[in-house]
Parts: structure tokens; sequence; C-alpha cells
């Protein structure tokens, strides 16, 4: 209870809250479609998740300041790689608010003038840089963490005398490579590798739910900007996933991935 009360006095918890009720609406919609669902129960489907979109964007007013603070700290981090890509992730996220504000304004009617597709397409792919961004800060991460594991299971096999990395057997004394002997060492060392990926991703949570909700979100502008039609459908389940475990950290601040 105490995890919950913290959670929906954030302001940021209420914004995810409606991206979830949205994007539920949005698949929602999609199925009332395909199974025939009277014309005006999706007309106020469509309309609820207008009405959440509207309310989304009236919360996220300001959050530009918040992600240029959060580029200003990045700039300091030690990892040059790190640095550039958390850095250029947060700068394309300001964009991406400042865009978004604009578009509250126009839909809310303090702008009408306002091209709005103009502006929410310059929205998507701000927001397209900024999880391209993420998703190569998260690839380096895990290059590192499977170097270090890696290293470490050399050591450990080293001091046991012998074996291969990862537990696997290759299949007998002839090794991989001969004739009837097991996988081929192409495929065995995939295997080791994928098997590696998982070990890591296993033990660390926060880069595990960082890479599910980033790899959802890019659905979204991919869609948006029509550079892959995904479908509604698609787009809110994948919109949905990544809010939920968007909630998640924000309830659970230790699965956040930090810097």
């Amino acid at each position: 209870m105490d995890a919950w009360v913290r959670f929906s006095a954030q302001s940021q918890a209420r914004e995810r809250l409606c991206r979830a009720a949205q994007y539920a609406c949005s698949l929602l919609g999609h199925a009332l479609q395909k199974h025939g669902a009277s014309s005006e129960l999706q007309k106020q489907i469509r309309q609820l998740e207008g009405h959440l979109s509207l309310g989304r964007k009236l919360l996220r007013l300001g959050n530009s300041a918040d992600a240029l603070e959060s580029a200003k700290r990045a700039v300091h981090l030690s990892d040059v790689v790190l640095r550039f890509c958390i850095t250029v992730s947060h700068l394309n996220r300001a964009l991406y608010f400042a865009c978004d504000n604009v578009l509250w304004a126009g839909k809310s009617g303090l702008a009408p003038r306002v091209d709005q597709e103009k502006w929410a397409q310059r929205s998507f792919r701000y927001y397209l840089f900024s999880l391209i961004m993420n998703l190569s800060r998260d690839a380096y991460e895990i290059r590192l963490l499977m170097e270090q594991e890696s290293s470490a299971c050399s050591r450990r096999l080293k001091g046991s005398g012998g074996g291969v990395p990862g537990g696997i057997e290759t299949g007998g004394p002839r090794g991989p490579g001969a004739p009837g002997g097991g996988l081929p060492q192409v495929a065995l060392k995939l295997r080791l590798r994928v098997l590696l990926l998982a070990r890591v991703l296993r033990g660390h949570p926060p880069l595990l739910l960082d890479v599910v909700r980033n790899a959802c979100d890019l659905f979204i502008p991919l869609d948006k900007l029509g550079l892959w039609r995904c479908g509604p459908g698609i787009v809110g389940l994948c919109g949905l996933v990544s809010s939920i475990l968007s909630i998640l950290t924000l309830i659970c601040p230790w699965l956040r991935l930090k810097p």
C-alpha cells in the first residue's frame, strides 16, 4: 500500500496510467472492429482514446525542461558511449515533448492554426531518435556485461581445469568440428552466445525491462511515420506492455536502469 501511495503521488505515474489506458483503448477498439462490434461502441472507444491522449499531453507540459536537465547531468558521465547515447536521447526527448506541447495547444483550441499533422510527424521523429539511442545504450551495456561474464567464466574454467563456457557439452572428446561429433562449431558458438546473453539479462532485470520497453515503444513511431505499418492492434499491444513496464519501474525504483 505504501508503494502505491508513493506511486500515485507522482505526476509521471498519472501520465503512465493514462498512457496504459490509452493504448488499452486502442487495442480494445481494434478487437471490437475485428469482431464486428457496433459502430457506436467503436466511436465511443475512439473518443475515449482521444480524451486520454489529450490528457496525457496536458500532464507532459514542462517535461522538456526535465529532459534538458537530465541531458545536462548525462554530459558528466565518464563513459564516452553512455554519455553520448544518454545525452542525445534526452535532447531528442526534450524536442519530442516540445512538439507534443505544440500539439496540445492545437488540439485544445489555444492555437487552432497549428498544422497538427506536421507537428505530429516531427514529434514522432524525435521520439524515434530517442528510442534508437536508448536501444544503442542497451546494446552497449549488454556487450560490456557479456564480456565481463565471459571473462569470469574463463577464469573459473582455468581454475577448475576445463569445460566449455556456459556449461554446454560439445558432444564428446572429438570436439564440435570432428565428423559426427556434436554440433558444428559455428552453431555451438552461436548457442553459447545466446546462452550468455540470456544469463546476462536474467542477472540484470533493470536492463532486461529497459530493452523490452524500448523495443515495444519502437513500433509506435515506426507505424506513425509510415516506416513499418504494424496496425492499431500491434501498436496498442506494444504501447500497453511498455506502459505497464514503465509503471512497474515507478513502483519498484530498483528496476529502473541507471544511470
